[in-house]
């Protein structure tokens, strides 16, 4: 069994020192913020001043493979979870009768709950782990290295102390110290692959009214205008989150903070406007986040690990534009794998980087596509009505068609879940039977958008 010192008490680093824990290793979790999530959610989801993780207090969906990792690995936390309040979403709810079942349907499911929710059941699950100790308020400051070839990692320097370890998994996150001191200890440059996503967000959150209207009905959680994205995150304990999206370069992003103009903006959506009409009791002021980057940071080239007794993990490793939701899922499946091969990793990383890039890359290349389209099309403002591409037509039916057809819904969940990529998942000839039957039965269907034009977006914004 190993001795492992895991940087980093986010989602990842709890993950991953709680399965390695109860695998027999002796595991150290260092965590420079001395306050961890305890039991009152609400004062720390919105009163724990978190500079390096904005995405914290922003909505969240965790995906299935949150759920799956957790109910295998950790079915205490799961537990713990949805007594705390999370909720579970099967993406056949939309449908007032779930299709007849087949292999796989049973984890398209979505977790609705704030973040802090799953950071605060995985603390106490770590609390209760005898062979996990977690340092707070401990800052590693440097690694320490043995003599071998190629740079070999033999622990961390904490709170003044050594503390030797046979494998250090980086779980600090997307602007981790890390990369920076292997390249100084003489070790091959990291890979580095990075792509802006000039994409900003801005949420608010709000609670339902114990006296008011529970639901809003049958309606899309998704709003889109050519220049804007609206979003409803309905989560935990009867909160919700309304969240606006748009181009990091539009001129009206700050009006936006001022929650009079952004709940008017967020009405023009019929998604959102749906939930606001419930009348519920606002909970925070408008958050906004942007300058996310697209970032892989991959500790093996062409020759190999550029450094031993060190992997990395979660946003260390892969951090992706929160647009599709990947991150804690990707964290998470990486932290199990660690975790089930640590004593192989902790003498041989090439399995682990062999096994990132060819599992969890593929996801992150598809984000980077993503955004690129979205950036492109938030910037450009077109209309999709504008388009007369059949190509064009065909994908706006493909996701219009989901809502009306399972079959075409199970493909579109089992691509939002990661579980398939989209060229499988959509490529079969059943799904495409499905889609051309429904554009058959509307041939006058057009591309269009649902949310404000432009003007009217202007008109909200005070001179």
């Amino acid at each position: 069994m190993a001795r492992v010192a895991v940087i980093g008490g986010g989602i990842s680093g709890l993950g991953t020192a709680l399965m390695l824990g109860r695998r027999g290793h002796t595991v150290t979790l260092f965590e420079q913020d001395a306050r961890q999530a305890g039991d009152d959610l609400d004062r720390d989801f919105y009163h724990w001043h978190r500079p390096r993780s904005p995405q914290a207090v922003q909505p969240h969906s965790f995906l299935a493979p949150v759920r799956t990792v957790l109910r295998a690995e950790t079915p205490d936390v799961y537990a713990d979870l949805l007594a705390r309040g999370a909720r579970e979403y099967h993406d056949f709810d939309w449908f007032a009768e779930h299709p007849p079942h087949r292999a796989g349907d049973e984890d398209l499911v979505t977790l609705r709950t704030r973040r802090i929710v799953l950071e605060a059941a995985l603390a106490a699950a770590l609390h209760r782990e005898r062979s996990v100790q977690v340092l707070r308020g401990h800052r590693v400051r440097a690694l320490t290295f043995g003599e071998r070839r190629p740079v070999h990692v033999t622990g961390v320097r904490a709170g003044g102390e050594t503390h030797p370890a046979d494998l250090v998994v980086d779980a600090s996150g997307r602007r981790s110290p890390v990369p920076a001191w292997l390249v100084a200890a003489g070790c091959r440059r990291p890979v580095v692959d990075s792509h802006r996503a000039g994409i900003a967000y801005l949420c608010r959150w709000y609670r339902l009214r114990t006296d008011g209207p529970r639901d809003p009905g049958r309606v899309k959680t998704g709003s889109a205008a050519p220049f804007a994205i609206a979003g409803v995150f309905p989560s935990d304990n009867d909160t919700f989150a309304v969240n606006l999206v748009l181009s990091t370069g539009d001129p009206t992003r700050g009006a936006l903070t001022d929650p009079a103009v952004f709940e008017a903006a967020a009405r023009r959506f019929p998604a959102t406007a749906a939930w606001l009409d419930l009348d519920p009791e606002p909970q925070s002021a408008v958050l906004a986040m942007a300058g996310l980057d697209n970032l892989w940071t991959g500790l093996a080239d062409e020759d190999g690990p550029v450094v031993t007794g060190l992997v990395n993990v979660g946003d260390s490793l892969i951090h992706t534009n929160p647009t599709l939701g990947h991150g804690a899922a990707l964290g998470l499946r990486a932290a199990q794998y660690l975790a089930t091969h640590a004593d192989r990793i902790a003498a041989d990383p090439s399995g682990y980087h062999t096994w990132t890039g060819q599992v969890l890359r593929p996801w992150f290349d598809a984000q980077v596509t993503a955004d690129r389209a979205n950036e492109r099309r938030l910037a450009e403002r077109s209309p999709l009505a504008e388009s007369s591409s059949l190509s064009d037509r065909r994908a706006a039916a493909l996701g219009a068609c989901a809502f009306d057809d399972p079959v075409v819904m199970r493909a579109r969940a089992e691509v939002r879940h990661l579980l398939r990529p989209a060229h499988e998942a959509y490529g079969t000839v059943e799904v495409d039977r499905h889609v051309t039957a429904w554009l058959d039965a509307r041939p006058d269907f057009t591309p269009a958008h649902d949310g404000p034009t432009r003007d009217q977006w202007d008109a909200l914004i005070p001179a």
